[in-house]
């Protein structure tokens, strides 16, 4: 069976937050000087804690760096993404020869914004939006902007946008 981390670092708290109710109980009765029965003959047990939690440190320190690099690793991997997607989106608009103002709106249809929303962005009428967006889909050769989105999503998780290199690190395509 395997633990994710997020269910280790759960089960690490749990262990230090025991150990700390047992020291401060500890603490405690030192403070009121009335040593219970229960607590006088435990150094030997508050050693094994005190060595849990320095362990507990450690691999909450070890997991929290981990959980570091898969942070690092995937927003450069999404940075990877997002630069890749532009580049397919241009060199289709190239491939289509759309003008200046087809590739604006077909970007803005893309980014999800309405037919008015675009006409307001460009301070257009919406017939205008409207024929243009039809050129667009007739060069692209789709329907209409779901088919068109998802013309780039399938071109994007076609192929993976990072490769591992001979050194074991990820490099873009």
């Amino acid at each position: 069976m395997k633990i994710s981390q997020t269910s280790l670092l759960w089960l690490l708290l749990v262990v230090q937050a025991l150990c700390a109710a047992f020291f401060m109980t500890d603490a405690a009765m030192d403070w009121i000087g009335g040593e219970s029965a229960g607590f006088r003959h435990l150094h030997a047990f508050e050693l094994v804690l005190a060595l849990a939690l320095v362990g507990g440190l450690a691999a909450t320190i070890a997991l929290i760096r981990s959980q570091t690099r898969q942070v690092r690793d995937m927003r450069r991997q999404l940075h990877v993404a997002q630069g890749a997607f532009a580049q397919i989106i241009e060199h289709q608009f190239d491939d289509w020869q759309l003008s200046d103002a087809e590739r604006d709106v077909a970007m803005l249809s893309i980014k999800g914004l309405s037919i008015a929303e675009i006409a307001e962005l460009r301070q257009t009428k919406q017939g205008t939006i409207k024929a243009q967006s039809a050129a667009v889909y007739r060069k692209a050769g789709v329907s209409g902007r779901l088919q068109l989105l998802s013309y780039f999503v399938e071109e994007l998780l076609s192929e993976p946008l990072l490769r591992p290199s001979a050194d074991g690190s990820d490099t873009p395509d």
